[in-house]
């Protein structure tokens, strides 16, 4: 990846870090589950509305490091409007881009910003950052009670 791009990339962490968007508790979710990775402190709360099957309103709350605000961000807003399995099958994808296996340029074109993350596939800890909230929503979604953790 070449610095401009790097630089780009950094800029949007950077920015849906300063200003999350989504960030903020819904009332009544359908759907709601905890996260939390021991290994550098980040903890999530995940809020998720369905209608027919349609995420309809994603939001979260919690603190963290920068990676991991920013990819709850991006997730929280690509996914509005998707349906469940749209969403699963963008966890996998965008779980491959950040887990460094082989994924198409097509692929990770159709993750749009959530692109911006592919560089935490050379800092196995930080996955860990870029993934907590799509496992937390994950486990909302499959309506799991326990608290996910990135050390399990």
């Amino acid at each position: 990846m070449d610095s401009e791009l790097r630089e780009l990339y950094q800029q949007v962490i950077l920015d849906h870090n300063k200003s999350p968007r989504n960030f903020r508790k819904i009332e009544h979710p359908d759907h709601f589950a905890e996260g939390y990775n021991p290994l550098c402190g980040d903890r999530i709360d995940i809020y998720v509305k369905v209608e027919n099957n349609i995420i309809t309103d994603l939001s979260f709350q919690g603190s963290g490091c920068a990676i991991s605000k920013a990819s709850a961000s991006l997730m929280s807003s690509m996914l509005k409007g998707k349906s469940e399995e749209e969403a699963k099958e963008i966890f996998n994808r965008f779980h491959d881009l950040v887990t460094g296996h082989d994924i198409s340029a097509e692929e990770i074109e159709k993750l749009g910003k959530l692109a911006v993350l592919e560089g935490v596939k050379e800092f196995p800890a930080r996955v860990k950052c870029a993934s907590l909230a799509w496992h937390t929503l994950n486990s909302a979604l499959n309506e799991d009670k326990n608290v996910v953790s990135t050390e399990e």
